[in-house]
């Protein structure tokens, strides 16, 4: 593993394109030192995720309804504080700071499920530790970005999520292990998680340098010859407002982007929602189910960085896509497959396939449009986008399955998902015939 050394230069590390070592040329330590601080934090959240569905739905009897409203909460506010996340670290020009809060909010917020066991009080401690995750994001993947060439965007977003992932399989497995070992396991689940966090708030201070410089874009790169984008011209030393950032929208490339990612958030179905339609189609016992993460996980691990590298080769936007198709294959198998006891492995392979398709070659497109000063903005507009409409799917498919079943819910989202595909694929069809 590589830390970023404190002492070393404004950039962080080493100049953009250099590398600490062969096997991932371009990628610079500061994406190293990130993923180290999201490894861990990302083991604390997980160790949370693992067992909220269970926790909520199975310990305090909440209807799928009530679960789809917190949980759109759970993603929503995360949403909102984003763009006010992303915007702030162009602003003051820290984006290491704004990160910081971020991360030491959530860490603050762990305890607090300690004290809380209804439905009002606990989504106000998951919408403040939503808030943390707005506010880090977009100055994060800003950081990872600007310390990357253009042509190894897809690839350093990859290592990125790959070491972040890291933490998403440790952390079911934790959890997993706490409810067998404790008496009162969730508890148990929640105050681990706390301590795991606090650390990575440490590594972050500790080893992520305060500024990164941005890498030089590189001519003729799949997305970047397919945007034809003038770009936003910002002064180089005068603070961002409001009006810069949105004049990004103005980009039209931006324009599409945003709009296919809300689009395809729409119907895609929370995770959680997945997990518990998987249990309820295979029989899977309760004691097992913190672990299904772990499938999507594992698989996400195995692809990030080779998807991503990919995805600088033959196109952002196309893989971006293919990503969703997967997804929709997988709501396919959980509706009309045979019982087959393959089931449950095939529908998180494919869960993790498209996760590794879109989490991080998003961003990465995102950052082949967006201009260096306004980074951390247009990021955060994206995401804002993207989080609010699957905000919205997690609060109607609970209100479905509430109505009509889990089997119409799934079929309803399975046809949504199709319609906005189809859609997505003539909104990001590159004028010049380039993917």
């Amino acid at each position: 593993m590589y830390l970023a050394d404190r002492a070393a230069p404004s950039e962080g590390t080493t100049a953009p394109g250099r590398t600490r070592g062969r096997r991932f040329p371009g990628v610079s330590s500061v994406v190293f030192a990130l993923g180290a601080v999201s490894l861990i934090t990302d083991i604390s959240s997980e160790m949370v995720t693992a067992v909220l569905p269970l926790y909520l739905v199975v310990g305090l009897g909440l209807s799928p309804l009530g679960f789809g409203t917190l949980d759109g909460v759970y993603n929503g506010v995360s949403a909102l504080v984003q763009l006010a996340g992303g915007h702030l670290a162009d602003r003051v020009r820290n984006h290491k700071l704004i990160a910081g809060l971020g991360y030491g909010l959530s860490a603050v917020c762990k305890p607090l499920l300690l004290l809380v066991h209804s439905l009002g009080p606990l989504g106000i401690v998951l919408a403040l530790e939503r808030t943390g995750k707005g506010l880090r994001t977009a100055p994060r993947d800003a950081m990872i970005s600007l310390s990357t060439p253009a042509e190894f965007q897809g690839r350093a977003f990859g290592v990125h999520r790959a070491m972040d992932t890291t933490g998403a399989v440790l952390g079911p497995v934790a959890a997993f292990l706490i409810l067998r070992a404790a008496t009162d396991g969730y508890d148990a689940v929640f105050g681990v998680s706390a301590c795991v966090a606090v650390l990575g708030v440490l590594v972050l201070v500790l080893f992520v340098p305060g500024k990164v410089r941005a890498g030089r874009a590189a001519p003729g790169t799949p997305d970047e010859a397919a945007s034809g984008d003038p770009g936003v011209e910002v002064a180089e030393k005068r603070p961002v407002d409001l009006r810069e950032a949105l004049r990004l929208l103005r980009l039209p490339r931006l324009r599409g982007l945003a709009a296919c990612a809300a689009l395809l958030g729409l119907t895609t179905v929370s995770d959680a929602f997945v997990y518990l339609l998987l249990q309820r189609r295979t029989g899977i016992s309760e004691q097992w189910f913190p672990l299904m993460p772990l499938g999507t996980a594992a698989v996400f691990l195995l692809l990030a960085v080779p998807v991503g590298t990919l995805a600088d080769r033959v196109g952002r936007r196309v893989v971006f896509l293919v990503g969703h198709a997967l997804l929709l294959l997988a709501y396919t198998l959980l509706l009309w497959a045979p019982d087959l006891p393959a089931l449950p492995y095939l529908v998180l392979t494919l869960h993790g396939m498209f996760y590794a398709a879109t989490d991080g070659v998003l961003p990465a497109a995102v950052s082949a449009i967006v201009p260096e000063q306004l980074r951390a903005s247009g990021l955060a507009l994206v995401g804002t986008g993207q989080a609010l409409a699957r905000f919205c799917c997690s609060i109607v498919f609970g209100a479905a399955w509430t109505v009509w079943g889990d089997g119409p819910a799934l079929a309803g989202s399975a046809v949504g998902l199709l319609c906005c595909a189809v859609v997505a694929g003539v909104v990001l069809r590159p004028s010049g015939g380039r993917s």
